[in-house]
């Protein structure tokens, strides 16, 4: 059975061929309406994904801490660097 042939701008980004690529990114909508509702749209994916499922368990919450800790750790990254040369006595 062939698949049906989809538009490109109804394709996911892991399904576009990476000649495709310029044009693919020229459908989307880079308008702050549109910038807004895809990372609204990424956000329910997740909550979906992790959160909101019927035996859920500890991994979707771990994951967004994880990568809370990971992303405040580069943040700082400047002032520990700084902090570990120092010397004390």
């Amino acid at each position: 059975m062939a698949d049906k042939a989809v538009s490109l701008a109804e394709k996911k980004l892991m399904d576009v061929k990476l000649g495709q690529l310029p044009a693919w990114l020229g459908t989307r909508d880079f308008t702050p309406n549109g910038v807004v509702r895809g990372i609204r749209g990424g956000y329910e994916r997740y909550y979906n994904k992790y959160i909101n499922v019927k035996k859920g368990g500890i991994g979707g919450i771990a994951m967004f801490l994880v990568g809370y800790v990971v992303l405040s750790y580069a943040w700082e990254y400047d002032h520990i660097k700084h902090d570990r040369w120092r010397k004390y006595h």
